[in-house]
């Protein structure tokens, strides 16, 4: 039988190892805030160990068993107590340990606190430039280049005391230079993960600024239309009651089924966006968007509003993708909406579709009313709301172009231009 290799993300760390994790963040967040504490007790330590040596252990290694206590342990002192610096200037350190260790070669000690200059090399292939790591190779070699000068073979071949030095230096170096590497690629995964998370938290926001602004756009267009419409109906309605009952009725059937299908769209739009987690059991009621087979319906609700309007169709009706013929009819809409608030009474539209080829169209909306050019805002620029900047929003989703303003003397009214070009081959 197959056993399936577990995938990366499924395996689960075993208790110990979440437990020694767990305490080594615990200890790198202490040391964080307080790096006395750790530096004081580890220097600590070794000076109590070489001060120990220095009680009379040092002589069974030594050249020299003569040499004077005071000076050992002075030595082990200058050997040990420089460690309390050895992560914040770890070069300097190791400098100031180098007196020590000639001197303890020389005098014939050879004190083992000499050793702690492989902590020190460590520190120093970990924190600074490796091209320090030559000139501190030689400082820690430098007592034991005195030694075979000064004893010769004595104590072993000159070649294997050197050799025995160079391989402990390469050691420390090595552990120190791995820790480092390991440490940086930690940092850089680090960096690395709150830069994703940084650019995922813009991408959402960037999504949710541009989901708004498109349901904003489609609440505009449902809710000015057909509340022009209603606006438009009960006006006439009004006008007719008192002579004309059966013309008030119609005004009124009108007003109820336009409000019942503007209901409807915004109870499509709210269904859509409504969680399904959030109580709801059932799927929600979907209708595809409106398409240019809808204009009929569209032009008929203008009609009843009092707002004649003309359409005149070039060229043959291509299959337009279902986004071109929503922009085209959304753009039908915001002008007719705005020539049922705008135009004033006696007004009347018309609408010229233009179709050429690969998908290209050319619509022109204009209208016979009073309108001119739309009031300055605070900033200088049109205040014209969502219904302009939505219609172009959408003209250049396809790399169309749309011009809306009044149009040119001696005709009044205002003149809506929209051209989309031909579709780019996938």
């Amino acid at each position: 039988m197959d056993h399936v290799k577990p995938e990366p993300e499924n395996r689960v760390a075993e208790p110990l190892t979440e437990y020694v994790q767990r305490v080594n963040r615990r200890l790198r967040a202490f040391d964080r805030r307080r790096p006395l504490v750790w530096d004081l007790h580890l220097t600590g330590v070794w000076v109590v160990a070489a001060l120990i040596d220095a009680s009379g252990g040092w002589r069974t290694v030594a050249h020299d068993p003569g040499v004077p206590v005071g000076l050992v342990l002075v030595l082990s002192l200058g050997l040990s107590v420089p460690l309390l610096w050895r992560r914040s200037h770890p070069g300097a350190a190791l400098l100031a340990t180098l007196p020590a260790a000639l001197v303890s070669v020389w005098t014939g000690a050879a004190l083992q606190a000499a050793l702690l200059q492989l902590l020190l090399v460590h520190h120093v292939a970990l924190r600074l430039p490796l091209r320090s790591l030559w000139w501190a190779v030689a400082l820690a070699t430098a007592p034991t280049c005195l030694a075979v000068a000064r004893y010769g073979d004595s104590v072993g071949p000159w070649h294997q005391q050197l050799g025995s030095q160079l391989s402990a230096i390469g050691v420390a170096a090595l552990i120190g230079i791995t820790v480092r590497t390991r440490r940086d690629y930690t940092q850089v995964l680090e960096d690395r993960a709150r830069r994703l998370e940084t650019e995922r938290d813009q991408q959402v926001r960037l999504a949710a600024a541009a989901e708004r602004a498109r349901i904003a756009r489609e609440m505009h267009d449902i809710i000015g239309h057909n509340l022009s419409v209603i606006t438009g109906l009960a006006d006439g309605g009004r006008y007719a009651a008192a002579k004309s009952p059966d013309r008030a009725t119609q005004a009124l059937d009108a007003i109820g089924s336009t409000s019942r299908q503007a209901l409807a769209e915004l109870r499509r739009l709210l269904d859509i966006l409504r969680d399904d987690d959030q109580g709801t059991t059932g799927r929600a009621e979907l209708s595809p968007q409106p398409a240019l087979t809808d204009l009929d319906r569209l032009l008929d609700g203008v009609r009843r509003a009092g707002l004649p309007v003309r359409t005149t169709v070039r060229g043959e009706e291509a299959a337009l993708p279902e986004g071109r013929q929503l922009t085209l009819y959304r753009v039908i809409q915001e002008a007719l909406t705005n020539t049922l608030k705008h135009a004033g009474p006696d007004a009347t539209a018309h609408i010229a579709l233009s179709y050429a080829t690969a998908g290209a169209v050319t619509l022109t909306v204009t209208d016979t009313g009073s309108g001119g050019p739309l009031p300055a805002g605070p900033s200088g620029q049109p205040a014209g709301g969502r219904g302009l900047p939505g219609m172009r929003e959408r003209t250049s989703l396809y790399g169309g172009t749309l011009e809306a303003g009044p149009r040119p003397a001696p005709e009044r009214g205002w003149r809506v231009h929209l051209h989309l070009p031909e579709e780019n081959p996938q």
